[in-house]
C-alpha cells in the first residue's frame, strides 16, 4: 500500500478506534454521526450526555491504545438495506444516512472485532495491529451541526490529529505553536493593523497602520497589472434582483447574499464582481482586435458567512477582490493562462512565497451544458501541460459556472492557502448575451477568463502577516525608520533627521519622550520596526545616525544620505530582507 492511501486507511480505521473508546467509556447511549479522514488526522461526531473536555483526552486516548493493542480485525460486511435498518434501528443518525441512500447503493458495514460495528464504505487496514506504528493526539471538541445544518442538532466533534510516524507527528505540533505565536489577529492587535466589532461581525475596521499594508499591496497590484496590459474600472456595491437572475447568483447563490428593497424593487450588495464586468463590457460592441481585453477591479464584496465559520481576516462577510475578466479569442486561452500564471508567478515571488496548482472541475450544482463544461476544461488541462505546471486533479470543486485552476501558496512554517484562481467561464458571457464583431463580420461570442491573484486583498493580508510574523519587508511595514534621540540635547536633530527621511518618501518617525534610550529600543524592537535610528551627540555632529537593524542589531554609524540612499532602493526592488 503506498504511503499517502495507507494514512488516510489508517486515519479511516482509527476513527473507528475512537468511536470504540467513547463506546467503551461512556456507554450504550452515545449516538454516533460520521468520522472521516482529514489532511492531518481525522474526526467522529457524538451525540452523548456527557459534554466532553480536554480532562477527558488521556482516557480516551489510553483506549485507544488498548484497542488497538488487541489486534482486532476490519471486517467488511455487505448487507441489505432491510438489515442495515435493523441493525443500526437504536442510532438515529445512522439510520437517516441509509435512508438518504440511492435505492441501488451497495451498503457496508464494518465490524472492528466484536467491538464496533460502522456503516462505512472503506477503505481500512485489515487489522489494529497496523495501527501500532502511527502516531495520534486528541486535539480538540468542538460543537458541530449534524450533516452540516445549523437547522440539526449540535453534536459533540472530537478531533484527532494522526500521521505515520511519531516524528510527523512532533514536527506538526512543533508547526502549530509556531502558528500560534504568529496569529494574525494577535499580531493585528499587537501592531494596531486592524480589528473587529460585534457591531460588524465579519468586517474588518483597519488601523492606520493596516491601512498601510493594504494600501501598498494595491499600489503594487495596480504597478504589476498595469505594465500587464490590464484596465481597471470600478463598478456599483449594490445592483438590483434582475442582474444577479440573469447571473445566476440569485438562484443558486441568494443565501450567501445580503438583498435588500428600494421603492419595491429587490436589491443584493455584490458577492462578487463579475456582473458588473459583464454589464462594463456589453457597454459598447468589440472587435477581435481588441482581444485579449483585460479588465481589472479591486472590488468590495459582502457574503454572508455562518458566524461560527468567520476567523480573523481568513473568513470574513466583508472583503476586496483583486478581479479581473479576460475577454478572448479560443485560440488566445492558451497565452492568456500563461499570462496569468506569469503574473501569478511574479507576485508570489515577491513575497517570497511558493505555490502549487490544482485544477478544480465540474461540481454538482453548475449550470450550463455538459459539452460546453468538458471543452472547457481540456482548455485549462491543454494549457497547463503545454506550460509544463505540475497539477493535481480536485474533482467536482469549479464554481458553479466553470473549472478552475486554484493556485495553493506556501508559508515561512509550511502552510498551504489557496489564493489565486483562474476560471474558464463559457457561460457568463452566454448568459449576458455577449458579442464581439469577429474577423469575418460576423458577431460572436467571447471566452472569458475570471482570475484573482490575491485572491482577498484582506485574506492575503492575514496570511503574510502570519508568514513574516508581523516582521513585514521594509516596502510592507508601517513604519519603516524610528528616530530616536539619547537625551533633550539631540532632539531638534532627531526632528530634522526624521523630516529627511520623510522628505525622501520613508515612512518614519521620531520618539523623543523622556525613557532610557534602552526602553525605546526595546518598544521599537516589540513594534517590529525594520531600522532604527539613534542620534547621541557624536551623531549630531557628523551628520550620523547610529542604525539597529530588525533582527541583526547594531550596525554602526553611517552617514544620513548613505541611509536614505540603501533604504529607497530596498523599498523601490520590495527586496525582502532586512
Amino acid at each position: 500500500m503506498e504511503k499517502e492511501s495507507f494514512i488516510m486507511s489508517a486515519r479511516h480505521t482509527a476513527s473507528h478506534v475512537l468511536a470504540a473508546a467513547i463506546k467503551s467509556l461512556y456507554g450504550n447511549d452515545v449516538k454516533f454521526g460520521i468520522g472521516p479522514a482529514i489532511d492531518n488526522g481525522f474526526y467522529y461526531d457524538f451525540d452523548m450526555p456527557q459534554n466532553l473536555t480536554p480532562e477527558d483526552f488521556d482516557a480516551i486516548e489510553s483506549k485507544m491504545h488498548e484497542i488497538i493493542n488487541q489486534n482486532l480485525d476490519m471486517e467488511k460486511e455487505v448487507i441489505t438495506r432491510a438489515k442495515a435498518l435493523e441493525m443500526f434501528q437504536d442510532q438515529p443518525y445512522k439510520v437517516e444516512l441509509i435512508n438518504d441512500l440511492p435505492e441501488d447503493e451497495e451498503i457496508s458495514v464494518y465490524h472492528l472485532g466484536d467491538l464496533f460495528t460502522d456503516l462505512c464504505r472503506g477503505p481500512h487496514v485489515e487489522n489494529t495491529k497496523f495501527l501500532r506504528s502511527i502516531a495520534f493526539k486528541v486535539n480538540r471538541i468542538s460543537g458541530a451541526y449534524w450533516r452540516g445544518n445549523e437547522n440539526n442538532k449540535m453534536m459533540q466533534r472530537i478531533y484527532v490529529y494522526c500521521f505515520e510516524k511519531k516524528d510527523e507527528l512532533k514536527d506538526y505540533l512543533r508547526m502549530l505553536e509556531e502558528a500560534e505565536k504568529r496569529d494574525h489577529r494577535k499580531i493585528g492587535k499587537e501592531l494596531g493593523l486592524f480589528f473587529l466589532s460585534e457591531y460588524a461581525p465579519g468586517m474588518p475596521f483597519y488601523m492606520p497602520n493596516g491601512v498601510i499594508v493594504r494600501n501598498e499591496l494595491i499600489k503594487y497590484w495596480r504597478e504589476v497589472h498595469r505594465r500587464a496590459g490590464y484596465v481597471e474600472i470600478e463598478t456599483p456595491m449594490a445592483m438590483n434582483r434582475k442582474l444577479w437572475e440573469i447571473s445566476g447568483h440569485w438562484d443558486h447563490y441568494k443565501e450567501n447574499m445580503y438583498t435588500f428593497k428600494a421603492e419595491d424593487e429587490d436589491f443584493a450588495i455584490k458577492p462578487m464582481n463579475c456582473p458588473g464586468g459583464m454589464l462594463y463590457y456589453k457597454e459598447r460592441l468589440h472587435s477581435y482586435k481588441e482581444f485579449p481585453l483585460r479588465v481589472g477591479e479591486l472590488g468590495k464584496v459582502h457574503r454572508h458567512e455562518a458566524s461560527g465559520t468567520m476567523h480573523g481576516l481568513f473568513r470574513v462577510r466583508c472583503f476586496t477582490q483583486d478581479d479581473a475578466h479576460i475577454f478572448m479569442l479560443p485560440s488566445q486561452i492558451e497565452s492568456e493562462i500563461k499570462n496569468v500564471l506569469s503574473l501569478v508567478d511574479e507576485m508570489y515571488k515577491t513575497f517570497g512565497l511558493t505555490y502549487h496548482l490544482e485544477l478544480s472541475t465540474m461540481p454538482e450544482n453548475h449550470i450550463g451544458d455538459i459539452a460546453d463544461w468538458q471543452m472547457a476544461e481540456e482548455g485549462l488541462k491543454n494549457a497547463l501541460e503545454h506550460i509544463g505546471k505540475g497539477y493535481v486533479i480536485n474533482e467536482g470543486d469549479g464554481a458553479f459556472y466553470g473549472p478552475k485552476i486554484d493556485i495553493h501558496i506556501k508559508d515561512a512554517i509550511g502552510r498551504t492557502w489557496q489564493c489565486g484562481t483562474i476560471q474558464l467561464d463559457m457561460q457568463l458571457p452566454k448568459r449576458f448575451n455577449l458579442e464581439y464583431v469577429a474577423e469575418d463580420g460576423t458577431k460572436k461570442e467571447p471566452i472569458m477568463i475570471h482570475r484573482v491573484i490575491y485572491g482577498s486583498i484582506d485574506r492575503f493580508f492575514g496570511i503574510i502577516t502570519e508568514n513574516f510574523a508581523g516582521a513585514f519587508p521594509v516596502w510592507l511595514a508601517p513604519v519603516q525608520a524610528r528616530v530616536l534621540n539619547i537625551s533633550e540635547a539631540q532632539s531638534d536633530y532627531a526632528k530634522s533627521v526624521c523630516d529627511k527621511l520623510l522628505q525622501a518618501g520613508i515612512r518614519a518617525e521620531v520618539e523623543l519622550r523622556n525613557e532610557t534610550i534602552s526602553k525605546k529600543i526595546k518598544e521599537a524592537t516589540k513594534e517590529k520596526i525594520p531600522y532604527v535610528l539613534i542620534v547621541g551627540d557624536k551623531e549630531k555632529e557628523n551628520n550620523q545616525v547610529s542604525v539597529r537593524v530588525r533582527g541583526k542589531g547594531d550596525i554602526g554609524a553611517v552617514n544620513i544620505d548613505e541611509f536614505i540612499e540603501k533604504v529607497t532602493e530596498e523599498i523601490k526592488n520590495r527586496t525582502l530582507t532586512d
